[in-house]
């Protein structure tokens, strides 16, 4: 890849088992990858997708297998203390050095209220993320940490840790938490969407204070033989991304969002998902994203044909960046 640019797969523990997603990261690195990811949930989106992963164990086992960077994605302060996250990546971090960052964001009820706490309105859930945020920088330093808000800790010191610690990246999906996070966040990962809307989306983060820091993409798509099967694929896996941001984070089941997604016909994830059978179209949008300024672009193919995504992609899309 060019100087500083890193083009990813996307591990979807939502859809596919542990297994086959080690094998494809390797696969992927063979291809010419220059990373991962990893998402952390619960529960899938849909009873279609039918899997969910571990994604913390996971990661030790993806980099152990390839030598590539990793990157995932969690909540801290409903299923995970914000303690247990910092010792986690810390780990990872002394095990695998300089491979490894962590996303957090504000989470979903899907993935968070089974433990029974309550499920807050979104300005709490962000106040909690911050003080999470806080505590794990502050185990990071190697500071005896006691801090009683939204969470608690109490006298929590981390005697692993790595020789630096990851960046830590905050996550947005509207332009509201993308200008919060500029102020404190060591990076934003974003999802893919129109150019103006993402344009705007860097500049709320620059304006909050965000310039000059990195800027990630979580790119949706879908490639198939044809232009169709590309739309099949990501209506019959992927639906939910049709969904409003405040109704993404409150359904609490699969079958809710099953429900919800009825109402989702294909032809309404051409807005939302990168739909094409033509792999230049797909290098088009990957320039564009890179013109925008992001220099770690994860590409998340809905369908199920992993290994077609990757063989192909390897072959004919990632050499022009490289």
């Amino acid at each position: 890849m060019s100087p500083g640019v890193q083009i990813c797969y996307h591990a979807s523990h939502e859809q596919f088992r542990p297994s086959d997603l080690v094998k494809w990261v390797q696969r992927a690195q063979q291809a010419g990858f220059g990373g991962f990811f990893s998402s952390d949930h619960f529960h899938p989106w849909s009873e279609a997708q039918g899997q969910a992963g571990f994604s913390w164990s996971w990661m030790g086992a993806a980099l152990q297998a390839t030598s590539l960077p990793g990157a995932m994605i969690c909540c801290p302060g409903y299923r995970y203390h914000p303690a247990v996250v910092a010792q986690a990546a810390a780990t990872l971090c002394e095990m695998y050095e300089d491979r490894y960052w962590l996303a957090i964001g504000s989470g979903e009820a899907i993935n968070e209220r089974m433990t029974g706490l309550p499920w807050p309105a979104k300005d709490l859930r962000n106040a909690r993320l911050r003080e999470c945020a806080d505590v794990i920088r502050a185990l990071w330093a190697g500071e005896m940490v006691t801090h009683r808000g939204l969470v608690h800790v109490e006298e929590a010191k981390l005697y692993t840790l790595p020789k630096k610690p990851p960046l830590l990246v905050g996550a947005a999906i509207t332009e509201k938490t993308a200008e919060w996070l500029g102020g404190w966040a060591d990076a934003l990962l974003t999802t893919s969407r129109p150019p103006d809307e993402l344009k705007r989306m860097v500049e709320a983060f620059h304006r909050g204070g965000g310039e000059g820091k990195p800027l990630f993409l979580k790119s949706g798509l879908s490639y198939a033989d044809t232009k169709e099967e590309a739309r099949l694929q990501a209506h019959q896996q992927w639906r939910s991304v049709a969904f409003a941001p405040d109704l993404l984070a409150e359904l609490r089941t699969p079958a809710e969002f099953d429900a919800a997604g009825k109402r989702v016909r294909p032809e309404d994830m051409d807005e939302m998902i990168r739909i094409s059978d033509s792999l230049d179209e797909h290098a088009e949008w990957i320039s564009n994203d890179l013109a925008a300024g992001f220099t770690q672009i994860v590409l998340h193919n809905i369908g199920t044909n992993q290994e077609e995504f990757i063989d192909d992609f390897g072959s004919q899309v990632l050499p022009q960046f490289q």
